[in-house]
């Protein structure tokens, strides 16, 4: 499965429960994955953002960053979208400007 295949995430009690059995115990990552049945790599990654969250670490974004990340990627988008069709409507209204005669009279 590539990355870009949406993949529906596991519900945020889960993730959280995951983490919390991580930080009191002292198994690995990948017993407590074979528990959950999930993989090793998601209970690593869901400690990481929990870390990151809790103000623990400092080499990733937060939750909330990441959300307003993605919120100003989507904003971003279709601000050039909006900019693309308003540069189109203006060369079309120019075009069609230029090709009627002109409705003013000097007599």
């Amino acid at each position: 499965m590539s990355k870009r295949e949406y993949v529906k995430p596991y519900p945020k009690e889960f993730r959280e429960q995951v983490v919390q059995v991580a930080q009191v115990g002292k198994r690995r990552p990948r017993e407590i994955a074979e528990e959950f049945g999930i993989s090793a790599d998601s209970v690593l990654r869901w400690m990481k953002q929990a870390d990151l969250d809790a103000g623990r670490r400092k080499d990733g974004l937060r939750t909330s960053e990441r959300q307003e990340l993605a919120r100003l990627r989507r904003d971003n988008r279709r601000l050039r979208m909006e900019r693309e069709i308003l540069a189109k409507a203006a060369a079309w209204f120019a075009r069609e400007t230029d090709s009627m005669p002109s409705g003013s009279s000097h007599s």
